[in-house]
């Protein structure tokens, strides 16, 4: 809960500290920027740490098959849910069909602004929905 304060108290910063008065377009356009290149760079991070925790596991067990460990410990370093892998590709399509949709709402809708930012996070907050949706339906 404290990471999220701090998350968004750092992501609410530009909007409330405006000490000039001027080109409020200009200034929306940089704040708007600003955020999609932090959102960019937190997807990439998500990306590339994803791939290592891949590749470690990858490696945790070769090593376990090396080492000829007993199969109940084995089994219980090794355990992991199936149901979270499944539908990670599911996931992922949700997520960047709903950038996508986004992206070419706040296309036609210019001058970007605080509007764009409220585009992408309902076209975001309906790619999750559908998610939600589609795996109450694959428990079914």
């Amino acid at each position: 809960m404290k990471k999220f304060l701090s998350l968004l108290a750092v992501v609410a910063t530009p909007f409330v500290v405006c000490a000039q008065d001027g080109n409020s377009t200009e200034f929306d356009r940089k704040i708007f920027e600003i955020c999609a290149t932090i959102f960019v760079v937190g997807l990439f991070m998500i990306f590339i740490l994803t791939i290592m925790k891949r590749i470690l596991d990858h490696r945790l067990k070769n090593k376990i098959l090396e080492r000829g460990i007993t199969d109940s410990v084995a089994l219980s370093i090794l355990q992991t849910n199936p149901n979270e892998n499944r539908n990670i590709n599911i996931k992922w399509f949700a997520i960047l069909a709903g950038l996508g949709a986004g992206l070419t709402i706040v296309n036609f809708t210019r001058p970007l602004g605080i509007h764009s930012l409220a585009i992408m996070s309902f076209c975001i907050a309906v790619s999750f929905l559908g998610y939600f949706y589609f795996l109450k339906k694959a428990e079914k």
